[in-house]
């Protein structure tokens, strides 16, 4: 288990009001610090993985965690959990490219002073097509992220 933000005190940054905000404002409400957060294992991929195909999130979210201008600490994928409100689990990035999502050109980004770390949230929706012969490029891809 490791904790999403590193503190109480991020904050917005260059805050603009978007189409998504109602996603935006969900995740953030359940992702509040100290929330802790660790990728499903054993049993539970199973039961992810199916609930992935079977519930059909209506989104999912990406946060990345990086030191402020330096490395990157990690990337999460999270979705909203079924039948629960501001209820999300989260998930690993297969899971996101098998459920078929993609990126949308909808972020929010965050920052903490006091531990000089920078926070980006991007939200993922379910494409309508399904690309059953490839892997498509604008996905998830740690292996292509520059």
């Amino acid at each position: 288990m490791s904790s999403l933000f590193c503190c109480s005190f991020v904050r917005p940054f260059r805050p603009v009001h978007l189409n998504h905000e109602d996603k935006f404002r969900a995740f953030m409400a359940w992702a509040e610090f100290p929330k802790e957060s660790s990728p499903a294992t054993g049993q539970d991929v199973d039961t992810v993985r199916a609930d992935l195909g079977s519930s059909k999130p209506p989104f999912a979210v990406q946060l990345v965690r990086q030191v402020n201008y330096g490395p990157l600490e990690s990337k999460r994928y999270f979705v909203p959990v079924k039948d629960e409100d501001n209820e999300f689990v989260e998930i690993g990035e297969n899971d996101l490219i098998q459920a078929n999502f993609q990126k949308l050109n909808s972020y929010k980004n965050f920052g903490c002073q006091g531990h000089n770390r920078f926070f980006e949230v991007s939200v993922y929706q379910r494409d309508p097509v399904k690309h059953r012969w490839r892997v498509n490029i604008a996905r998830p891809g740690s292996s292509i992220d520059l």
